[in-house]
């Protein structure tokens, strides 16, 4: 009896570390399920692949000897996380890096961009010099999430690090607009690389049982990087030494690179790999070093896992995930575009705009100069302290909730925004008080899109691709966020020098333009592990998930309402065999409540409608 409850325990963790497939949790499994519940035996004797050819030449990795040791696994967790932390702080440091060296006059005068204001052709060279960092992070993207299936992920991980290191020296000792738009493309290959890695292989090393929860506090430490960037240059800013004020902070990026690069090998590296390697005993190891209790259920979960991935090899190519040949492929290419598009509309809803180009906006409002620099300081730091609350929002709403409601509330705010910025930009005896009002609602953005938006597109990917295209699936995400980041900050600067107040309209009316793609194509992810996910690609057969639902449902699965959040309960129902209570509830059982007093239909019906989309 204690060994089936140490197996139950262990099953029950959430599915985004190792996703134990061993367990049916669906009353009608799915086609993937079939593959993993065959008999044990069949694991024993896999024909791992061997090691790939030019391993040898990428420097670092993995090694058992060099692997830091602690007492309990629980400290290896917590390292891993901190570890983990650090790199995501770095990757917001270099996205945050740019926003004041943009403004320096000697930065304009080495790039030959000087005066950027009324000029055209200067403020494209302005925007493009930011823009061209996103080329590299698509191309490191889809560079490492393959060497990640190929030669671990510490070994891509250190690959990237070494383009970021290059890209870093060369940006801060650029003299010319060329020279600095290399630098760029290159330090762009190196984060994407590392950005594309990160989160898969800390999600594989360590276990953690609060998905969302986990990653808000990664991303606090993100959006901590960005607000690090920021103050270091404003007080940089203050040396009378200009050429310093901006080559001192993009030099500083190399810190954070050798912590990153030469940190990473003394990690383990993630146990899926070494299994998929056949490195057995290296595998049973880590789980050792980073689980409590038996580790052997949890392998024999890996091996299937790993068998399910020999067996579709032929999918796990990004060619094979855009242009499918087989009903496997199709439900690939469905959650690329989810992951992909996600990404874009993350940075459609306006977040690139206002954090880069924010002492623009200020200015604009009527603020002076440092005024308008401690501003954006200062919105900085609230939106790092807003990341908390997406701990909340995240796993207790779910993620279809949080990012309706975020996407409301921003337009909301945005249009207020947009309205004081028209008339704060008119001199008169109520200036000031209508920039305060500019100021305080671009706050409030700032602060609703951390608690929101800022963490899902990141945590979304890693809900809905398999393990065996996991770390294919987190270069595919880059890629949305790569190209989202480009555009945006390519037009941003004639944005506001076109349009003025406009921009904030012209954001109110994107978040509006989101809200349909949410809640019309995204199910919901919180609560399901990654069978339950298979089963809806696999049953679904409708990019809207209402129709989705209604089709899962006519195939006699229990967990059919995919437009909502699935609770512990409903879980443990579903395990049990019996049919859920409330998250299955007919259409026909909503309207017999709503009937029972005509007073307050509307309200039933409301409420009704809300809830069937997730919303409540």
């Amino acid at each position: 009896m204690a060994d089936q409850n140490k197996k139950e325990d262990v099953s029950s963790k959430d599915s985004s570390e190792t996703d134990i497939p061993g367990d049916e949790k669906l009353s009608k499994p799915s086609d993937t399920q079939d593959l993993y519940n065959k008999g044990d035996e069949q694991y024993d004797n896999l024909d791992y692949p061997p090691a790939w050819k030019f391993e040898k030449w990428f420097i670092g990795g993995y090694s058992q000897s060099r692997m830091l040791k602690f007492k309990k696994p629980k400290t290896m967790y917590t390292a891993i996380n901190l570890f983990a932390g650090v790199a995501i702080m770095f990757y917001g440091y270099d996205q945050g890096v740019m926003s004041q060296v943009n403004l320096n006059p000697d930065y304009q005068s080495h790039m030959d961009i000087l005066p950027v204001k009324g000029n055209q052709q200067h403020v494209a060279a302005e925007g493009g010099i930011v823009a061209v960092y996103y080329i590299g992070t698509l191309i490191g993207a889809l560079i490492a999430g393959s060497l990640a299936d190929r030669c671990g992920r510490i070994k891509a991980v250190v690959f990237g690090s070494m383009w970021a290191l290059l890209g870093a020296v060369l940006q801060a000792s650029a003299y010319n607009i060329a020279w600095m738009c290399m630098a760029r493309v290159i330090a762009g290959v190196g984060v994407g690389a590392i950005d594309c890695v990160i989160p898969v292989w800390s999600a594989e090393v360590s276990s953690h049982s609060a998905r969302g929860a986990f990653l808000a506090i990664e991303f606090f430490m993100n959006i901590g990087g960005l607000a690090l960037a920021y103050w270091i240059e404003f007080f940089a800013y203050l040396n009378p030494n200009k050429v310093m004020a901006w080559r001192t902070p993009l030099a500083l990026q190399i810190i954070f690179i050798l912590v990153i690069g030469i940190g990473i090998n003394f990690f383990p590296e993630s146990p899926r790999w070494l299994m998929k390697m056949g490195r057995e005993d290296e595998s049973r190891n880590v789980l050792k070093a980073t689980r409590e209790g038996d580790v052997e259920y949890e392998l024999k979960g890996i091996k299937k896992v790993v068998k399910f991935e020999l067996e579709t090899s032929t999918s796990n190519h990004y060619a094979a995930m855009i242009f499918p040949k087989d009903k496997y492929s199709r439900q690939l290419r469905w959650r690329v575009v989810l992951a992909v598009w996600l990404q874009i509309m993350q940075e459609l809803v306006g977040i690139g705009v206002i954090t880069v180009y924010a002492v623009d906006l200020f200015q604009d409002a009527g603020f002076g100069e440092t005024l308008s620099k401690l501003l954006a300081g200062f919105n900085n730091l609230s939106y790092m302290f807003s990341v908390i609350f997406a701990v909340i929002t995240l796993d207790r709403y779910g993620r279809r909730s949080t990012m309706v409601w975020g996407a409301v509330g921003m337009a909301f705010i945005l249009l207020i925004a947009g309205i004081l910025d028209k008339y704060a930009q008119i001199e008169g005896p109520h200036q000031r008080s209508f920039g305060a009002g500019v100021a305080a609602f671009t706050f409030f953005y700032t602060a609703t899109f951390g608690a929101t938006w800022l963490t899902t597109p990141w945590l979304y990917p890693t809900e809905i691709f398999p393990l065996n295209v996991r770390a294919k699936g987190g270069a595919w995400s880059v890629v949305g966020w790569s190209i989202g980041n480009g555009i945006i900050t390519m037009i941003t600067p004639f944005l506001f020098q076109a349009i003025s107040y406009g921009t904030l309209l012209l954001l109110f009316g994107l978040n509006i333009f989101c809200l349909p793609f949410v809640i019309l194509m995204y199910p919901e992810t919180a609560g399901r592990s990654l069978e339950q996910m298979d089963t809806f690609f696999e049953h679904g057969g409708s990019w809207n998930v209402f129709k989705a639902s209604h089709r899962i449902r006519d195939q006699g699965i229990d967990d059919w309402r995919w437009t909502k959040k699935l609770h512990e309960d409903d879980q443990k129902e579903l395990e049990s065999g019996r049919k859920m209570s409330t998250a299955v509830r007919s259409p026909e059982e909503d309207e017999k409540d709503a009937r029972q007093s005509w007073k307050k239909r509307p309200v039933y019906t409301f409420r009704r409608k809300a809830s069937n989309a997730g919303l409540m």
